[in-house]
């Protein structure tokens, strides 16, 4: 079994949404792992023990890591980046939806988190069945949960629709939200899809651009699959 985290990370210009896929045998000890990310943390900068590793906050140093040194905050998102990076069995998806030109091409376009998680569904559904596995989907809180079960219910009978649609056979169950605050494994993927995202920012500072590609390089082998799609230009 595929235990398949879910999260978003978004721009007025871009929405992405991220998909970390781990193994069950390996979920326990990357867990463990991120605890003990944090536990060193709490002893070298005196975060709060119950801080979370989530990447907006930890870059902008919010919430628990406010007051805490920008080359301290990189250290733990280093730390955490090189304990996911390290399980060779983990599965990194991100797929992407440029907001503006979603808005141009349809009238009534359907919201951007609904169109980018049905990408995400068909290459999870698409890299379990290349590993003969099955995945259960657990996501980060959102609005309109029971509306994202019923479309993953309709995804497995008529397919997700679009160009490449794809009738989902290897997710089991339903959809499952967990607030990130009881998943360690949930945050990890936020850090994932939060630092993604800021690889593909237009115009970044060069300094804080190489320090973005520095972190990704550690988890860069796990990537399975990565898009943004540009609703006005060709499909791929």
């Amino acid at each position: 079994m595929l235990l398949t985290y879910v999260d978003e990370s978004f721009t007025a210009r871009v929405y992405w949404i991220g998909a970390l896929l781990v193994p069950d045998a390996a979920a326990m000890r990357l867990s463990e792992a991120l605890d003990q990310v944090v536990v060193d943390a709490v002893k070298t900068y005196g975060v709060p023990v119950d801080v979370e590793l989530h990447g907006y906050d930890i870059f902008h140093g919010r919430k628990g890591w406010r007051g805490i040194p920008p080359r301290a905050r990189i250290a733990v998102y280093k730390a955490a980046m090189s304990t996911i990076g390290a399980e060779k069995e983990v599965a990194i998806i991100l797929r992407g939806v440029k907001r503006a030109q979603l808005a141009m091409r349809y009238a009534h376009p359907r919201p951007a988190h609904e169109v980018v998680l049905s990408h995400v569904l068909e290459r999870v559904d698409g890299c379990a069945a290349s590993r003969e596995e099955y995945a259960l989907v657990i996501a980060d809180e959102v609005h309109d949960q029971a509306a994202h079960r019923a479309d993953l219910t309709r995804y497995r009978v008529s397919g997700t629709g679009g160009y490449r649609s794809r009738k989902l056979t290897r997710i089991v169950d339903t959809l499952h939200f967990a607030p990130s605050h009881a998943s360690r494994l949930v945050q990890a993927v936020d850090l994932v899809t939060f630092l993604f995202q800021r690889l593909e920012l237009p115009g970044a500072d060069v300094r804080a651009g190489a320090v973005n590609e520095q972190l990704w390089a550690l988890v860069e082998p796990r990537r399975y699959h990565s898009w943004c799609w540009d609703p006005m230009a060709t499909q791929s």
